[in-house]
Protein backbone atom coordinates (compact mmCIF):
# COMPACT_ATOMS: atom_id res chain seq x y z
CA UNK A 1 0.00 0.00 0.00
CA UNK A 2 1.26 3.46 -0.94
CA UNK A 3 -0.17 6.48 0.83
CA UNK A 4 1.21 9.97 1.49
CA UNK A 5 0.17 12.06 4.46
CA UNK A 6 1.13 15.67 3.77
CA UNK A 7 0.66 18.07 6.69
CA UNK A 8 1.20 21.80 6.22
CA UNK A 9 1.94 23.71 9.42
CA UNK A 10 0.73 26.95 7.91
CA UNK A 11 3.35 29.71 8.45
CA UNK A 12 5.95 27.79 10.51
CA UNK A 13 9.03 29.38 8.99
CA UNK A 14 12.47 28.67 10.48
CA UNK A 15 14.43 31.77 9.57
CA UNK A 16 14.52 34.51 6.97
CA UNK A 17 15.20 33.55 3.37
CA UNK A 18 18.23 34.84 1.51
CA UNK A 19 16.03 37.35 -0.35
CA UNK A 20 14.05 38.45 2.72
CA UNK A 21 15.40 41.99 2.48
CA UNK A 22 13.26 42.42 -0.64
CA UNK A 23 10.10 41.71 1.35
CA UNK A 24 8.47 43.51 4.27
CA UNK A 25 6.37 46.56 5.01
CA UNK A 26 6.67 50.29 5.45
CA UNK A 27 9.93 50.98 7.27
CA UNK A 28 11.05 47.37 7.70
CA UNK A 29 12.02 44.23 5.77
CA UNK A 30 11.68 40.54 6.55
CA UNK A 31 15.42 40.08 7.01
CA UNK A 32 15.88 38.56 10.48
CA UNK A 33 12.36 37.12 10.75
CA UNK A 34 12.29 33.67 12.37
CA UNK A 35 8.88 32.28 13.30
CA UNK A 36 9.95 29.17 15.22
CA UNK A 37 13.10 30.73 16.68
CA UNK A 38 11.42 33.86 18.01
CA UNK A 39 8.52 31.88 19.51
CA UNK A 40 11.02 29.61 21.26
CA UNK A 41 12.98 32.63 22.53
CA UNK A 42 9.87 34.34 23.90
CA UNK A 43 8.69 31.22 25.71
CA UNK A 44 12.15 30.48 27.05
CA UNK A 45 12.43 34.02 28.44
CA UNK A 46 9.00 33.56 30.06
CA UNK A 47 10.26 30.46 31.86
CA UNK A 48 8.05 28.10 29.86
CA UNK A 49 10.34 26.64 27.15
CA UNK A 50 8.65 25.32 24.05
CA UNK A 51 8.02 21.58 24.33
CA UNK A 52 7.84 19.73 20.99
CA UNK A 53 9.18 16.24 21.74
CA UNK A 54 7.49 14.41 18.86
CA UNK A 55 8.35 17.00 16.22
CA UNK A 56 11.89 16.93 17.58
CA UNK A 57 11.99 13.14 17.15
CA UNK A 58 11.01 13.67 13.50
CA UNK A 59 13.90 16.13 13.06
CA UNK A 60 12.37 19.61 13.41
CA UNK A 61 15.11 20.96 15.64
CA UNK A 62 17.79 19.45 13.41
CA UNK A 63 16.21 21.19 10.43
CA UNK A 64 16.33 24.44 12.39
CA UNK A 65 19.98 23.89 13.31
CA UNK A 66 20.83 23.00 9.72
CA UNK A 67 19.40 26.36 8.67
CA UNK A 68 20.64 28.53 11.54
CA UNK A 69 23.63 26.75 13.11
CA UNK A 70 22.00 26.53 16.56
CA UNK A 71 18.91 24.99 18.14
CA UNK A 72 15.96 27.22 19.05
CA UNK A 73 16.30 28.81 22.51
CA UNK A 74 15.57 26.45 25.38
CA UNK A 75 15.35 23.41 23.10
CA UNK A 76 17.63 20.50 22.20
CA UNK A 77 17.33 17.51 19.91
CA UNK A 78 16.66 14.01 21.33
CA UNK A 79 19.30 11.27 21.24
CA UNK A 80 17.34 9.27 18.67
CA UNK A 81 15.57 10.79 15.67
CA UNK A 82 13.00 8.75 13.76
CA UNK A 83 12.68 10.97 10.71
CA UNK A 84 14.77 12.67 8.03
CA UNK A 85 14.96 16.44 7.81
CA UNK A 86 15.77 19.32 5.50
CA UNK A 87 15.01 22.97 5.01
CA UNK A 88 13.92 24.55 1.76
CA UNK A 89 13.96 27.91 0.02
CA UNK A 90 11.05 29.20 -2.05
CA UNK A 91 11.69 30.03 -5.68
CA UNK A 92 8.26 31.61 -6.27
CA UNK A 93 8.28 35.38 -5.88
CA UNK A 94 5.79 35.57 -3.08
CA UNK A 95 5.26 34.77 0.57
CA UNK A 96 1.60 33.88 0.23
CA UNK A 97 -0.41 30.71 0.73
CA UNK A 98 -1.00 29.74 -2.93
CA UNK A 99 2.63 30.30 -3.94
CA UNK A 100 3.89 28.13 -1.10
CA UNK A 101 1.34 25.36 -1.56
CA UNK A 102 1.62 25.20 -5.34
CA UNK A 103 5.41 24.99 -5.13
CA UNK A 104 5.10 22.26 -2.48
CA UNK A 105 2.92 20.38 -4.98
CA UNK A 106 5.63 20.63 -7.64
CA UNK A 107 4.62 23.80 -9.48
CA UNK A 108 6.51 27.01 -8.59
CA UNK A 109 4.76 30.23 -9.60
CA UNK A 110 6.47 31.52 -12.79
CA UNK A 111 4.96 35.02 -12.68
CA UNK A 112 4.68 37.99 -10.35
CA UNK A 113 1.39 38.56 -8.56
CA UNK A 114 -0.46 41.85 -8.73
CA UNK A 115 -0.96 43.76 -5.49
CA UNK A 116 -3.27 46.58 -4.53
CA UNK A 117 -1.60 49.88 -3.58
CA UNK A 118 -1.64 51.21 -0.04
CA UNK A 119 -3.52 54.30 -1.12
CA UNK A 120 -7.20 54.64 -0.21
CA UNK A 121 -9.35 53.56 -1.95
CA UNK A 122 -7.17 50.77 -3.21
CA UNK A 123 -9.50 49.56 -5.99
CA UNK A 124 -9.43 50.94 -9.50
CA UNK A 125 -12.63 52.94 -9.84
CA UNK A 126 -13.77 51.05 -12.94
CA UNK A 127 -13.44 47.72 -11.12
CA UNK A 128 -15.33 49.04 -8.10
CA UNK A 129 -18.19 50.22 -10.28
CA UNK A 130 -18.38 46.83 -11.98
CA UNK A 131 -18.53 45.09 -8.60
CA UNK A 132 -21.27 47.41 -7.38
CA UNK A 133 -23.30 46.95 -10.54
CA UNK A 134 -22.99 43.18 -10.81
CA UNK A 135 -23.11 42.59 -7.07
CA UNK A 136 -26.18 44.83 -6.71
CA UNK A 137 -24.43 46.92 -4.07
CA UNK A 138 -24.86 50.56 -3.07
CA UNK A 139 -21.19 50.78 -2.17
CA UNK A 140 -18.58 49.32 0.15
CA UNK A 141 -16.69 50.11 3.34
CA UNK A 142 -12.99 49.93 4.15
CA UNK A 143 -11.25 49.93 0.77
CA UNK A 144 -7.85 49.84 2.45
CA UNK A 145 -5.05 47.66 3.77
CA UNK A 146 -5.83 46.24 7.17
CA UNK A 147 -5.92 43.40 9.66
CA UNK A 148 -9.06 41.29 9.37
CA UNK A 149 -9.91 41.39 13.05
CA UNK A 150 -9.37 45.14 13.28
CA UNK A 151 -11.26 45.93 10.09
CA UNK A 152 -14.49 44.39 11.38
CA UNK A 153 -14.14 46.23 14.68
CA UNK A 154 -13.79 49.49 12.77
CA UNK A 155 -16.50 49.01 10.17
CA UNK A 156 -18.70 46.18 11.50
CA UNK A 157 -21.47 48.30 13.01
CA UNK A 158 -21.71 50.54 9.95
CA UNK A 159 -21.79 47.42 7.79
CA UNK A 160 -24.79 46.04 9.72
CA UNK A 161 -26.68 49.30 9.31
CA UNK A 162 -25.80 49.96 5.67
CA UNK A 163 -25.44 46.38 4.32
CA UNK A 164 -22.32 47.57 2.51
CA UNK A 165 -19.64 44.84 2.51
CA UNK A 166 -16.18 45.58 3.90
CA UNK A 167 -13.42 45.42 1.27
CA UNK A 168 -9.77 45.23 2.32
CA UNK A 169 -6.42 43.73 1.34
CA UNK A 170 -2.99 42.97 2.81
CA UNK A 171 0.59 42.57 1.65
CA UNK A 172 -0.53 39.41 -0.16
CA UNK A 173 -2.20 39.31 -3.56
CA UNK A 174 -5.70 39.16 -2.09
CA UNK A 175 -9.08 40.85 -2.26
CA UNK A 176 -10.87 40.21 1.03
CA UNK A 177 -14.55 40.76 1.71
CA UNK A 178 -15.89 40.79 5.27
CA UNK A 179 -19.63 40.56 5.85
CA UNK A 180 -22.00 39.53 8.62
CA UNK A 181 -23.45 36.05 8.30
CA UNK A 182 -26.90 37.12 9.51
CA UNK A 183 -27.35 40.70 8.33
CA UNK A 184 -25.63 40.32 4.96
CA UNK A 185 -25.99 36.59 4.46
CA UNK A 186 -23.42 33.86 4.00
CA UNK A 187 -24.53 32.70 0.55
CA UNK A 188 -24.79 36.29 -0.60
CA UNK A 189 -21.19 36.84 0.54
CA UNK A 190 -20.01 33.77 -1.37
CA UNK A 191 -21.83 34.85 -4.51
CA UNK A 192 -20.32 38.34 -4.25
CA UNK A 193 -16.85 36.82 -4.00
CA UNK A 194 -17.51 34.63 -7.03
CA UNK A 195 -18.55 37.76 -8.91
CA UNK A 196 -15.36 39.58 -7.88
CA UNK A 197 -13.29 36.55 -8.87
CA UNK A 198 -14.84 36.58 -12.37
CA UNK A 199 -14.23 40.31 -12.76
CA UNK A 200 -10.62 40.01 -11.65
CA UNK A 201 -10.06 37.10 -14.03
CA UNK A 202 -11.31 39.31 -16.86
CA UNK A 203 -9.02 42.20 -15.85
CA UNK A 204 -5.31 42.84 -16.33
CA UNK A 205 -4.68 42.12 -12.63
CA UNK A 206 -3.21 38.81 -11.44
CA UNK A 207 -4.80 38.63 -7.99
CA UNK A 208 -4.26 35.27 -6.29
CA UNK A 209 -7.33 35.00 -4.08
CA UNK A 210 -10.68 36.53 -3.29
CA UNK A 211 -11.42 35.62 0.32
CA UNK A 212 -14.85 35.60 1.94
CA UNK A 213 -14.48 36.58 5.60
CA UNK A 214 -17.83 36.08 7.38
CA UNK A 215 -18.32 37.21 10.95
CA UNK A 216 -21.01 37.27 13.65
CA UNK A 217 -21.80 39.45 16.68
CA UNK A 218 -23.52 42.77 17.30
CA UNK A 219 -20.75 45.12 18.43
CA UNK A 220 -16.96 45.54 18.22
CA UNK A 221 -16.72 43.83 21.60
CA UNK A 222 -18.20 40.55 20.34
CA UNK A 223 -17.60 40.55 16.57
CA UNK A 224 -16.03 37.21 15.73
CA UNK A 225 -14.85 35.76 12.43
CA UNK A 226 -16.36 32.31 11.82
CA UNK A 227 -15.06 29.11 10.31
CA UNK A 228 -17.08 29.64 7.13
CA UNK A 229 -14.24 31.39 5.32
CA UNK A 230 -13.92 30.54 1.63
CA UNK A 231 -11.03 31.25 -0.73
CA UNK A 232 -11.70 31.77 -4.44
CA UNK A 233 -8.29 31.25 -5.99
CA UNK A 234 -6.88 31.20 -9.49
CA UNK A 235 -5.88 27.66 -10.48
CA UNK A 236 -2.22 26.60 -10.31
CA UNK A 237 -0.22 27.37 -13.47
CA UNK A 238 0.43 23.68 -14.16
CA UNK A 239 -0.59 20.18 -13.15
CA UNK A 240 0.30 19.68 -9.47
CA UNK A 241 1.09 16.36 -7.82
CA UNK A 242 -2.57 16.29 -6.75
CA UNK A 243 -3.74 16.39 -10.37
CA UNK A 244 -1.08 13.92 -11.49
CA UNK A 245 -2.17 11.34 -8.92
CA UNK A 246 -5.87 11.82 -9.60
CA UNK A 247 -5.33 11.45 -13.36
CA UNK A 248 -3.37 8.25 -12.66
CA UNK A 249 -6.40 6.83 -10.87
CA UNK A 250 -5.38 7.68 -7.31
CA UNK A 251 -7.31 9.65 -4.73
CA UNK A 252 -6.56 13.00 -3.11
CA UNK A 253 -8.31 13.99 0.10
CA UNK A 254 -8.00 17.70 0.85
CA UNK A 255 -8.76 18.67 4.43
CA UNK A 256 -9.38 22.20 5.69
CA UNK A 257 -8.76 24.86 3.05
CA UNK A 258 -6.67 22.64 0.74
CA UNK A 259 -9.34 22.47 -1.97
CA UNK A 260 -9.72 26.26 -1.97
CA UNK A 261 -5.96 26.81 -2.26
CA UNK A 262 -5.74 24.60 -5.35
CA UNK A 263 -8.96 26.04 -6.85
CA UNK A 264 -10.50 22.59 -6.39
CA UNK A 265 -8.16 21.06 -8.99
CA UNK A 266 -6.80 17.58 -8.32
CA UNK A 267 -9.08 16.95 -5.33
CA UNK A 268 -11.19 13.80 -5.28
CA UNK A 269 -12.69 14.41 -1.84
CA UNK A 270 -12.98 17.67 0.06
CA UNK A 271 -13.40 17.76 3.84
CA UNK A 272 -14.00 21.07 5.58
CA UNK A 273 -13.16 21.47 9.24
CA UNK A 274 -12.61 24.42 11.56
CA UNK A 275 -9.99 24.42 14.31
CA UNK A 276 -6.93 22.26 14.70
CA UNK A 277 -8.59 19.57 16.80
CA UNK A 278 -11.27 19.11 14.15
CA UNK A 279 -8.59 19.03 11.46
CA UNK A 280 -6.75 16.31 13.36
CA UNK A 281 -9.93 14.25 13.75
CA UNK A 282 -10.69 14.50 10.04
CA UNK A 283 -7.09 13.68 9.10
CA UNK A 284 -7.09 10.51 11.20
CA UNK A 285 -10.53 9.54 9.90
CA UNK A 286 -9.47 10.11 6.29
CA UNK A 287 -6.31 8.07 6.81
CA UNK A 288 -8.34 5.15 8.15
CA UNK A 289 -10.62 5.30 5.10
CA UNK A 290 -8.00 5.99 2.42
CA UNK A 291 -6.84 3.23 0.13
CA UNK A 292 -3.78 2.50 -1.97
CA UNK A 293 -2.40 5.35 -4.16
CA UNK A 294 -3.80 8.17 -2.09
CA UNK A 295 -2.75 11.49 -0.63
CA UNK A 296 -4.25 12.87 2.56
CA UNK A 297 -3.32 16.57 2.72
CA UNK A 298 -4.23 18.90 5.57
CA UNK A 299 -3.55 22.59 6.12
CA UNK A 300 -3.36 23.59 9.79
CA UNK A 301 -4.41 27.19 9.31
CA UNK A 302 -4.76 28.38 12.92
CA UNK A 303 -0.99 28.84 13.27
CA UNK A 304 -1.27 31.52 10.62
CA UNK A 305 -4.77 32.95 11.00
CA UNK A 306 -5.17 32.99 14.78
CA UNK A 307 -1.63 33.53 15.99
CA UNK A 308 0.77 34.69 13.27
CA UNK A 309 -1.36 37.45 11.78
CA UNK A 310 -2.59 38.48 15.23
CA UNK A 311 0.97 38.58 16.54
CA UNK A 312 0.11 36.24 19.41
CA UNK A 313 3.46 34.67 20.22
CA UNK A 314 2.40 32.63 23.24
CA UNK A 315 -0.79 31.46 21.54
CA UNK A 316 1.30 30.27 18.59
CA UNK A 317 3.59 28.38 20.95
CA UNK A 318 0.66 26.69 22.69
CA UNK A 319 -0.78 25.70 19.30
CA UNK A 320 2.56 24.14 18.34
CA UNK A 321 2.56 22.11 21.54
CA UNK A 322 -1.01 20.99 20.89
CA UNK A 323 -0.04 19.91 17.36
CA UNK A 324 2.87 17.96 18.80
CA UNK A 325 0.61 16.13 21.26
CA UNK A 326 -1.54 14.90 18.37
CA UNK A 327 1.34 13.41 16.38
CA UNK A 328 1.58 10.02 18.19
CA UNK A 329 -1.98 9.09 17.17
CA UNK A 330 -1.14 9.79 13.53
CA UNK A 331 2.14 7.89 13.66
CA UNK A 332 0.35 4.92 15.21
CA UNK A 333 -2.26 4.95 12.42
CA UNK A 334 0.33 4.75 9.64
CA UNK A 335 0.73 1.49 7.72
CA UNK A 336 3.90 -0.05 6.29
CA UNK A 337 4.68 1.79 3.07
CA UNK A 338 3.08 5.08 4.18
CA UNK A 339 5.06 8.29 3.77
CA UNK A 340 4.54 11.23 6.13
CA UNK A 341 5.77 14.66 5.10
CA UNK A 342 5.42 17.70 7.36
CA UNK A 343 6.28 21.15 6.00
CA UNK A 344 5.22 24.81 6.01
CA UNK A 345 4.24 27.20 3.21
CA UNK A 346 5.84 30.49 4.37
CA UNK A 347 6.60 32.29 7.63
CA UNK A 348 4.48 34.51 9.87
CA UNK A 349 6.73 35.62 12.72
CA UNK A 350 4.43 36.79 15.53
CA UNK A 351 7.19 39.02 16.92
CA UNK A 352 7.68 40.88 13.62
CA UNK A 353 6.34 44.37 12.74
CA UNK A 354 3.04 44.52 10.91
CA UNK A 355 0.56 41.68 10.60
CA UNK A 356 1.59 40.02 7.34
CA UNK A 357 3.48 36.88 6.37
CA UNK A 358 7.28 36.84 6.57
CA UNK A 359 9.62 35.58 3.85
CA UNK A 360 11.29 32.54 5.43
CA UNK A 361 12.70 29.14 4.64
CA UNK A 362 10.64 26.15 5.75
CA UNK A 363 11.35 22.83 7.49
CA UNK A 364 10.69 19.53 5.74
CA UNK A 365 10.28 16.40 7.88
CA UNK A 366 9.97 12.97 6.26
CA UNK A 367 9.26 9.62 7.87
CA UNK A 368 8.19 6.22 6.60
CA UNK A 369 9.65 3.09 5.03
CA UNK A 370 11.09 5.04 2.10
CA UNK A 371 13.09 7.44 4.28
CA UNK A 372 16.20 6.81 6.35
CA UNK A 373 15.74 7.77 9.99
CA UNK A 374 18.24 10.18 11.49
CA UNK A 375 19.33 11.54 8.11
CA UNK A 376 19.89 15.12 7.06
CA UNK A 377 18.52 15.77 3.58
CA UNK A 378 20.31 19.09 3.41
CA UNK A 379 19.37 22.55 2.19
CA UNK A 380 16.90 22.36 -0.70
CA UNK A 381 16.68 24.94 -3.46
CA UNK A 382 12.91 24.74 -3.88
CA UNK A 383 9.75 23.64 -2.09
CA UNK A 384 9.09 21.65 -5.29
CA UNK A 385 11.37 18.93 -3.93
CA UNK A 386 8.31 17.80 -1.95
CA UNK A 387 6.16 17.39 -5.06
CA UNK A 388 9.03 15.62 -6.82
CA UNK A 389 9.38 13.27 -3.85
CA UNK A 390 5.71 12.32 -4.02
CA UNK A 391 5.90 11.85 -7.79
CA UNK A 392 8.84 9.50 -7.31
CA UNK A 393 7.07 7.64 -4.53
CA UNK A 394 4.03 6.96 -6.74
CA UNK A 395 6.19 6.33 -9.85
CA UNK A 396 4.59 9.24 -11.69
CA UNK A 397 6.14 11.36 -14.41
CA UNK A 398 8.67 13.72 -12.79
CA UNK A 399 8.25 17.48 -12.61
CA UNK A 400 10.56 19.85 -14.48
CA UNK A 401 11.50 21.40 -11.12
CA UNK A 402 12.68 19.79 -7.92
CA UNK A 403 14.74 16.82 -6.76
CA UNK A 404 13.31 13.90 -4.81
CA UNK A 405 14.12 13.62 -1.12
CA UNK A 406 13.95 9.80 -1.20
Amino acid sequence: MKRVILLIMDSLGIGSASDASSFGGIGFTDEGADTLGHIASALSLAGTPLQLPHLAELGLLEAYRLKNGVYPAGMSSPDKIHGAWAYARETSRGKDTPSGHWEIAGVPVPFDWSYFPRSTPFFPEALSNQIFDQGLLEGSLGNCHGSGTEIIKEFGEEHIISSKPIFYTSADSVFQVAAHEKYFGLERLYELCRCIRRLLDDSDLTIGRVIARPFTGKSPQDFNRTGNRRDFAVPPPGATILEKLREAGGSVIGIGKIADIYAHTGITREIRAHGHQALWRETLSALKQSEDNSIVMTNFVDFDALYGHRRDTHGYGQALEEFDRNLPALLSAMHPGDLLIIAADHGNDPTWPGSDHTREDIPILVTGDKSTAGTSLGARDTFADIGQTIASYFSLEPFPKGTSLI
